[in-house]
């Protein structure tokens, strides 16, 4: 790599490679750098699910509003990327009938399409649904494949003239005169390189990033467990309605089921334990709403970290962290020219992106607007192209490797 890049995105997850995307329709040159594969951090580690925005509705309207938002223009954009599976929220004997109650009128507040379900439709939907299941409504959740959705998003970011470049670690970051002068790049790029602008969208690895450049993030990121285990014919996406806890989330894949997911505060995102006790309780949880998984077969395992941000919380119980985005504009702490995006869901990608792209172009002077909810993404009703993207950029991820035909690489 010889030519410096206006503007340098660290982080090839679904929101740095949203980022270069959106920057590169607008005519801005842009490169993108991650330390793995495309997707090999939080977004390629998740349970999959395209949020509705109905699992926040009564605690985050904006934040639902967002999902439900973003969840209708992905549907429009990234065909191959996601499918529309629906969702039911239900709730067992025993569950709190207010929250319920609750939870509908707030869904429907916002703007989400619900269907109160009586017991016939119910089981019709989930025929292995549990006897205890007193009340259910339908939401329009559905499921995506983050892996096709970064390999997308790059190949939509390259042909519009950016460079991206996986296995490319940041090693250092300089600052000089109260601005960001250098960032050095290893492996693949092995440079030095001059950007005028530097985003740092690491996500759960954000902190260290900004540690490179003398600045504070506040990262408060948490890990949660995944099950895959042997189950076919789930048809929606299962949510169990209650406040959120381990457990509560059943996710359908090609002739499996993921089940998640814990909550357990972590201080290294590359560095923790992972407990069996995780595994338990999710498959456990998840067998109240869903009997027969508790005997099914494991396929797979994996733990994700999130990338909550809480500069002013550091308590043990991070679930009532918002799962919404902010960024960071360094300038304020000594290194402009350089932002963090942090917090924010794979579903509202694009949207962080925007935002990000906004204020990135404010400061360039560049006045064209943003393209991304209108354009489709690269090769978006091709998914046997999108496999061959995934494998060049670094091969298929935990969260859909059973769906993803992603050939291995060099």
């Amino acid at each position: 790599m010889s030519d410096d890049p206006t503007v340098l995105v660290i982080g090839g997850g679904a929101t740095g490679t949203g980022i270069a995307r959106d920057l590169a329709l607008r005519g801005v040159d842009v490169a993108l750098v991650d330390r793995g594969g495309l997707g090999s951090g939080t977004s390629g580690r998740s349970h999959g699910l395209l949020h509705s925005g109905a699992r926040y509705a009564e605690a985050d309207a904006e934040g639902a509003r967002e999902c439900i938002e973003e969840s209708r223009t992905l549907r429009e954009i990234a065909e191959g990327c996601v499918r529309d599976t629906g969702g039911l929220f239900v709730r067992l004997e025993g569950d709190d009938p207010d929250y319920f109650a609750e939870k509908l009128a707030a869904c429907e507040e916002v703007g989400i399409e619900t269907e109160r379900l009586d017991e016939a439709a119910v089981r019709e939907r989930v025929p292995g649904l549990a006897d205890e299941v007193a009340a259910a409504f339908s939401v329009p959740d559905g499921v995506i494949y983050p892996s096709r959705l970064v390999a997308a998003n790059a190949a939509d970011a390259e042909r519009h003239g950016a460079a991206v470049h996986p296995h490319a670690p940041v090693e250092d970051v300089t600052v000089a005169d109260g601005a960001v002068e250098t960032v050095r790049v290893g492996g693949a790029v092995d440079a030095t390189l001059t950007p005028e602008v530097v985003v740092n969208a690491t996500g759960a690895w954000a902190d260290a990033i900004a540690e490179m450049a003398g600045v504070e993030v506040g990262m408060a990121p948490s890990r949660g467990v995944m099950v895959s285990v042997e189950y076919d014919g789930l048809g929606p996406v299962l949510n169990r309605c209650r406040d959120p806890d381990d457990g509560d989330i059943v996710v359908p894949h090609d002739g499996e089921v993921v089940l998640g997911t814990t909550s357990v505060p972590v201080t290294d995102p590359d560095d923790y334990e992972t407990a069996d006790w995780e595994v338990e309780r999710s498959v456990a949880e998840c067998a109240a709403m869903l009997p027969a998984v508790a005997d099914a077969a494991e396929v797979r395992r994996w733990w994700g970290v999130r990338p909550l941000y809480a500069p002013d919380e550091a308590g043990e119980n991070r679930r009532g962290i918002s799962r919404g985005f902010t960024l960071l504009d360094h300038e304020r702490d000594g290194a402009t020219g350089l932002y963090s995006v942090v917090g924010g869901k794979l579903t509202t990608y694009r949207r962080m992106a925007e935002t990000t792209a906004d204020e990135v172009c404010e400061r360039l002077g560049v006045e064209a607007a943003c393209e991304t909810a209108d354009e489709p993404l690269a090769h978006a009703d091709d998914p046997e192209r999108l496999d061959e993207l995934v494998a060049e950029y670094g091969g298929a991820n935990p969260t859909d490797s059973d769906v993803v035909d992603a050939p291995a690489g060099d």
